[in-house]
């Protein structure tokens, strides 16, 4: 893209909150799960979805707005999708308990493997890059490689579901949000695991009664948020013991059983979520207030990220099916 290139040599620079709508990409006849920008900052300009119409997509959305493949591998709603490292291939699971690797050239599938459970969140190890872990409609967490197909390692979590799964700096360790909240306790809602021995570290790091739709990594301090069903984002250490910070605490948008994604601006500065009226909030990172909302959607926003090299571009996706980028 020639609208990346002049940034590519240089430091990010600020975000701002973005005002005007660039484009508006409606293909998908189905709720949006997740999106995610291809990790290659020389291809950052195509934006990967991922939906309940049993499609993948991949989008030009820096310069066209244009939808430049679509992938049917699923036989039921694709619930996660994430670029491999590489940018040349994307990882797939969906409620068909189905995982594929896909070539984004050919479209053909380098793996497909059938999982014992339906997969609801994927996540590749931020150094060994042929790692991914698995979640989804099952107590167990797997670690796979994509060199040989199997699963590598299961971690045991005494769960339903995983929701989220969220890799700490250099990827010893990684946190996954369950849906293990009871009435009388908490404890296991948000779990740290040892990713070489699938040892649990820590199941008592969230105390409040709600799960946590998603979990994120500040991009520059040793800190991460969760999402909750609080209608609020909270603030943790990095480091164990992973300390809840009760003195910031992200409120006002609304999440109401939705998987709201959030997430930081490339340079830390910013806190970004979707809310389940279809509004976007922009949070100041150091004094948790609301900077802005934008009136994004009008079904529920269920993802809003940042580009990585663009400042202050960012895309939305919501339960409608739509995606839209902003700047």
């Amino acid at each position: 893209s020639e609208l990346i290139k002049p940034y590519l040599g240089c430091k990010y620079k600020l975000t701002e909150v973005p005002r005007s709508l660039i484009f508006y990409m409606s293909k998908h006849s189905g709720p949006v799960n997740e999106i995610q920008w291809c990790p290659v900052r020389e291809h950052s300009h195509m934006l990967l979805s991922a939906s309940m119409d049993k499609t993948i997509k991949v989008w030009d959305a820096v310069d066209t707005g244009c939808c430049l493949s679509t992938y049917s591998c699923h036989s039921c709603a694709v619930r996660a999708a994430r670029w491999s490292s590489c940018g040349r291939r994307i990882l797939s699971g969906g409620f068909d308990s189905m995982l594929h690797l896909t070539d984004v050239e050919t479209g053909k599938q380098i793996f497909s493997s059938k999982n014992e459970f339906r997969i609801s969140a994927l996540k590749f190890h931020p150094t060994e890059t042929n790692i991914f872990i698995c979640g989804g409609f099952s107590p167990e967490v797997k670690a796979w490689d994509v060199r040989t197909s199997k699963a590598l390692r299961v971690y045991k979590a005494a769960v339903q579901q995983t929701l989220d799964i969220l890799f700490l700096p250099e990827g010893r360790e990684f946190l996954t949000s369950t849906d293990a909240v009871s009435r009388d306790s908490a404890d296991r809602t948000v779990i740290a695991w040892d990713f070489q021995s699938a040892a649990k570290i820590s199941n008592q790091i969230f105390h409040e009664r709600y799960t946590c739709p998603s979990l994120t990594l500040h991009p520059k301090e040793s800190v991460f948020v969760a999402q909750t069903n609080g209608n609020y984002m909270a603030l943790f250490s990095a480091q164990r013991p992973y300390r809840i910070n009760k003195k910031k605490r992200y409120e006002g948008h609304k999440v109401e059983g939705f998987a709201v994604g959030c997430e930081f601006s490339p340079d830390g500065t910013l806190l970004v979520t979707g809310s389940s009226d279809g509004k976007v909030f922009f949070y100041n990172y150091h004094t948790a207030r609301i900077i802005r909302t934008l009136s994004a959607h009008k079904e529920a926003c269920v993802s809003a990220i940042f580009h990585p090299v663009l400042p202050s571009l960012l895309a939305t996706c919501d339960w409608a099916g739509e995606i839209k980028v902003w700047q």
